[in-house]
């Protein structure tokens, strides 16, 4: 264990407010975490947090510290990475989230040219619909459609993503084709929804001629999965909102057709979160990166996975 390693564990800990949190971070135990705050604090000889079975809050040692320490892992990491890109030694395993729809598509396909160009390199994909919390789950980085909840996190957009209400012919042919929001509600439209356990009331937000407007729509079908949804829907089952690039074959081939027209889905933003706010492991960016740059142009207006106009 070296000197570095406790710096880095007082950070993640200041940062994180707890020493589980900042183990499950690290991927180390608390007693090694709180260990390592021990030792640190036996070589400064001062107090950097005071401790209580609830709570634990850095001391104005405890401040003073964060601010120097930052900018030394800070020089420290940036030399790292210098030599890491020039050698391009990578080496180690990369925890990466991603929604099904996205990870399927979009991310999963990058993952073995990757590994060819880094050998050494192993990464582990965890799809899912349902967010994610990169701290408990101990995630390097996180793909993912809509807002961010955590402000503590670093993000890297990459895309505002156009979005589609449609339906399949014979559903269309049985209920008839809603023309915008209102007439989703008002004509009892089945409405595909993507829901999680112990999630709010949903409702989708379109844009109408007065701006932005959320429409609690109702269905009888929910599913955590996305593809699950689109699977239902070309059945015939409802009409279901998904992310253009996911049914852009269903739209070409006629398997599913848009409706609601008149009020159309808000893009939704596709992005990437990081674990540290001022670091970041070179394996993740280097990722990163690595994916923006395949995936991009599937967002370009001229892209083949765009809506027919």
């Amino acid at each position: 264990m070296s000197y570095f390693d406790n710096i880095r564990t007082f950070v993640r800990v200041y940062e994180l407010g707890s020493m589980s949190a900042a183990g499950r971070d690290l991927r180390i135990s608390s007693a090694v975490t709180s260990s390592r705050i021990s030792q640190l604090e036996d070589h400064l000889g001062v107090r950097l947090f005071q401790r209580t079975t609830r709570s634990l809050t850095p001391t104005e040692h405890g401040k003073s510290f964060y601010r120097g320490a930052t900018e030394i892992l800070e020089a420290v990491d940036s030399a790292e990475a210098q030599i890491i890109n020039v050698t391009e030694n990578l080496k180690g395993s990369l925890y990466v989230a991603a929604p099904l729809g996205v990870g399927r598509r979009l991310i999963a396909p990058q993952v073995p040219p990757f590994l060819a160009e880094y050998p050494d390199v192993s990464v582990r994909l965890r799809l899912s619909d349902r967010k994610v919390d990169l701290t408990t789950e101990g995630l390097d980085l996180a793909f993912f459609l809509g807002q961010p909840e955590d402000s503590n996190l670093r993000m890297r957009k990459i895309a505002d993503v156009d979005r589609v209400l449609c339906a399949s012919p014979d559903y269309i042919a049985r209920r008839g084709k809603p023309a915008d929001g209102d007439a989703l509600i008002s004509e009892k439209h089945d409405c595909l929804n993507l829901r999680f356990p112990g999630a709010a009331e949903f409702q989708w937000r379109l844009m109408t001629e007065d701006g932005p407007r959320r429409f609690a729509v109702k269905g009888r079908f929910e599913c955590d999965d996305g593809d699950v949804l689109t699977d239902w829907a070309l059945a015939g089952q409802g009409v279901v909102l998904k992310p253009v690039f996911e049914v852009s074959e269903h739209l070409r081939s006629g398997a599913l057709v848009p409706v609601a027209e008149a009020t159309p889905p808000e893009p939704i933003q596709m992005a990437c979160l990081f674990t540290h706010r001022r670091r970041q492991d070179p394996k993740s960016r280097i990722f990163m990166e690595f994916v923006i740059d395949r995936i991009a142009g599937t967002f370009r207006p001229d892209a083949p996975v765009q809506l027919p106009r």
